[in-house]
């Protein structure tokens, strides 16, 4: 049940908002996003590593600073923007 419900949510939202995206587009927009979020960790964690400093911030003590909580963002968003912007719409 834990499992079914998210998985039902999302292929509601992806037929309701996202018709014109097939699902071999989906599934290889997924891998690309898991595989550019992880790289965002690692190349962040080597910036913070180089600069030898442990907490980007101090905002969210604990945590590793605001950084960490957006580091996947960092190189997954630009390239499904534009996978968005030139390859689907």
């Amino acid at each position: 049940n834990v499992f079914l419900v998210p998985c039902a949510l999302t292929i509601f939202c992806a037929v309701a908002f996202l018709p014109f995206i097939t699902p071999l587009s989906g599934a290889a927009m997924g891998l690309v996003s898991a595989v550019l979020g992880q790289l965002g960790d690692l190349v962040e964690s080597l910036l913070k590593r180089d600069a030898g400093i442990k907490d980007s911030a101090e905002l969210i003590p604990g945590h590793g600073g605001i950084l960490d909580r957006v580091d996947s963002l960092l190189f997954s968003v630009p390239v499904l923007y534009y996978w968005f912007r030139f390859m689907v719409l």
